[in-house]
């Protein structure tokens, strides 16, 4: 059977067709069926979040990346007891690019949105827009890599706890594991004042005796804010966040707030 002098070598079909790919990766055009990228979304909460570490920038929302085709991300968040001069903190967005046994580097970021909140706590609802800079080599087919956005956070002013006064009452004290070998009763120590029947000691198995707090401290509020989880990260078009650049766009309401530093790849970040 003759052979057809137009035909290409399998191997050569092969590579046009890897090479079309690439292609369409750097344009990142999105397939015809796609008006945006679809990241997961997570509970709709405003979770405490603490300091952690050195306050290093924490990560409270992470969405994998890996094979975006839209340069322009959107994520929605809430929070609650943003306050300021108590609790207030900066959000931002960060590219990863994921790589050996656990290990992670940032690419790009956005600059802090400082969120002052208002004078008592309060919910608020946030909205950050952003061109990621993720370079091309997101790409997971051209190697190893796999990428993430992530929403973080960290602190501008310390956590200031809530110390209120709760109602007390004196009495003998003892722990739940210890014998229950309680006096027998107060008595009069000749001068008008009320003392332990048996003073208490430490080998005796008698309880001590003091101000023993009625209300739950533990219910006092410990001085952190709450952000929630990325409620969704979505990649759009331009033509539908136009807005969005290399150092961001946030809306927020909720109280006060504004931009701070410059991103910086370089912030110490918990991995």
């Amino acid at each position: 059977m003759p052979t057809n002098a137009n035909a290409l070598q399998p191997s050569l079909v092969n590579e046009l067709n890897e090479l079309k790919r690439r292609l369409s990766a750097v344009e990142r055009k999105p397939d015809v069926l796609a008006k945006f990228d679809r990241y997961p979304t997570t509970e709709w909460a405003a979770i405490e979040r603490g300091r952690v570490a050195g306050n290093f920038w924490s990560s409270c929302g992470i969405a994998n990346v890996t094979g975006l085709v839209y340069d322009r991300i959107e994520c929605k968040f809430i929070t609650d007891r943003f306050i300021v001069d108590r609790s207030e903190g900066e959000l931002r967005l960060a590219a990863f690019r994921h790589f050996g046994t656990g290990q992670k580097e940032c690419v790009s970021a956005s600059r802090s949105f400082v969120i002052h909140g208002a004078a008592t706590a309060i919910v608020g609802k946030g909205i950050l827009r952003w061109v990621h800079g993720i370079p091309f080599g997101w790409d997971y087919e051209d190697g190893t890599s796999t990428y993430t956005i992530e929403l973080q956070h960290r602190y501008v002013t310390d956590q200031t706890p809530d110390v209120p006064a709760v109602s007390q009452m004196f009495g003998f004290v003892k722990m739940s594991d210890q014998a229950a070998d309680w006096p027998e009763a107060l008595m009069t120590d000749g001068n008008g004042n009320w003392v332990p029947a048996l003073k208490p000691d430490a080998g005796n198995g008698v309880p001590a005796s003091g101000w023993a707090d009625i209300a739950d401290r533990d219910n006092a509020w410990n001085g952190a804010y709450g952000v929630s989880n990325m409620h969704y990260c979505v990649g759009l078009p331009e033509e539908r966040i136009p807005e969005a650049t290399p150092d961001g766009w946030a809306y927020y309401s909720g109280g006060t707030s504004e931009w701070g530093d410059a991103g910086n790849i370089n912030d110490p970040v918990i991995g």
